[in-house]
């Protein structure tokens, strides 16, 4: 049998012969196998959110159920009079069409609300009205401005209780609260859910191990028999943890005019999440648990469309903070006066990674040792929600692209080898609002 190679000289061989002649051998499962604790998001990915793209550029499609966010914020007040039977209102939504928290997150840009119908009951302010009339903005998100009647709704109220002046202010928060029409009415009118576009990338990963003469190839070496084994074994590693990499800080861009033909670069969970989802600020020294838990109400909104469970990688430095009980520390609550009770465990995750589950009244926090927040990022943990990301390698026409090795892509006529592990595959981010960016300070 020829000599094979494995990612440890130590171990059983993979199966992959190192005489093997210009082949391509499929390899993704067992590279993401390797020191699953050096890579923890993209063994996540590998195990439990992969799905194949048969387009480098992959687009995908987001659904935000409307019915959960049919909030509004009114942008009159009613006239220094109380409510009569046709007062006129402008109002805007607190999100746009990507889920984007707006003016209820300090921004400026609003939305003109779609979902207002004649005939809807809404409460503003307490005091609970009838719609009816409306004059619809386009709904796309722009600052309010009185005199474009784009960037707002209006509608005619008839108020169902006694509205004083004082109840309706600029700034005054309202909420749909279901519909009430006479009997033998027509039907009234419809609004839709969309369904929004965004897209990613797939990106050309390759590592290359050096070329080896036919004669390194049959030296043995002190220490380690076989060099060429050993390197490969950094080759692999090198690799993966180059996809662990893209996958974290990716920038998410395609240069389709790139020289020598496009280069794509995979959308990356942090910086995607800062420009689109939650970000959280705490500091080592004051913040304690219960302002934690004040955190997590945020970001476990019901209108985020948020699952109960959240992979949350963080730096060792975080990781240490949160397993530290003392009197100023992020678990006080355990000795001191918190309104809350705690329930945290360390246990062992289904990977091979050593997990610390804090259970909150919210949701569960699956923390996660993730070895490349270091230095510049000590201070930073990502909460994902694993079912809003997947992991995507190029299939199609019976190619995969996922992980594999080419074997002996030297010139023909050089006496040596050299092999090269390649991947083509990009991160889908769906729903940035279910993940969120901790930073610590």
């Amino acid at each position: 049998m020829a000599n094979v190679y494995s990612n440890d000289t130590g171990v059983a061989p993979q199966g992959v012969s190192i005489n093997d002649s210009r082949r391509i051998f499929n390899f993704g499962e067992r590279v993401s196998e390797l020191a699953p604790q050096q890579s923890p998001f993209f063994v996540y990915l590998s195990k439990v959110a992969k799905e194949a793209t048969d387009d480098p550029v992959f687009k995908f499609l987001e659904q935000r159920h409307q019915w959960q966010r049919r909030n509004f914020i009114c942008k009159t007040d009613n006239d220094g009079t109380a409510l009569d039977a046709s007062d006129t209102l402008k109002v805007v939504c607190t999100y746009d069409k990507y889920g984007n928290d707006l003016e209820l997150g300090g921004g400026t840009n609003t939305a003109a609300p779609q979902f207002l119908l004649v005939g809807q009951v809404v409460r503003i302010g307490g005091k609970a009205m009838r719609i009816t009339s409306v004059t619809a903005g386009n709904g796309i998100g722009a600052a309010y401005d009185a005199s474009d009647a784009d960037t707002y709704t209006e509608i005619v109220v008839k108020a169902l209780e006694a509205v004083a002046e004082s109840d309706i202010e600029v700034g005054t928060q309202g909420q749909v609260i279901g519909s009430a029409w006479a009997e033998g009415s027509t039907d009234p009118e419809g609004w839709k859910d969309e369904l929004y576009s965004r897209e990613g990338y797939c990106q050309i990963f390759k590592t290359a191990i050096q070329l080896f003469s036919g004669s390194s190839l049959a030296t043995r070496y002190r220490g380690r028999p076989d060099e060429y084994r050993r390197v490969w074994a950094d080759c692999l590693m090198q690799h993966k943890m180059d996809i662990e990499h893209a996958m974290l800080f990716g920038i998410g861009k395609s240069d389709e005019a790139a020289a020598g033909g496009p280069v794509r670069y995979s959308h990356g969970i942090v910086p995607y999440t800062e420009a689109n989802g939650k970000v959280f600020n705490f500091t080592y020294a004051s913040t304690d648990y219960d302002a934690f838990i004040d955190a997590m109400e945020d970001f476990y909104a019901p209108e985020s469309g948020n699952s109960g469970d959240k992979l949350v990688l963080a730096s060792r430095k975080v990781l240490a903070y949160l397993n530290k009980l003392g009197s100023n520390g992020f678990l006080n609550n355990s000795i001191g006066a918190s309104s809350y009770k705690i329930d945290m465990q360390n246990i062992q995750g289904q990977f091979g990674h050593e997990v610390t589950k804090i259970n909150t009244i919210f949701g569960n926090l699956h923390f996660v040792a993730e070895p490349l927040f270091r230095g510049q990022d000590e201070n930073l943990a990502v909460a994902i929600d694993l079912a809003n990301v997947k992991y995507r390698p190029l299939q199609g026409n019976g190619v995969s692209r996922d992980t594999h090795i080419l074997t002996n892509i030297q010139n023909n006529n050089v006496d040596g080898r050299k092999d090269m592990v390649m991947t083509e595959a990009g991160l889908e981010i769906s729903l940035p609002e279910t993940h969120a960016v901790m930073k610590w300070s």
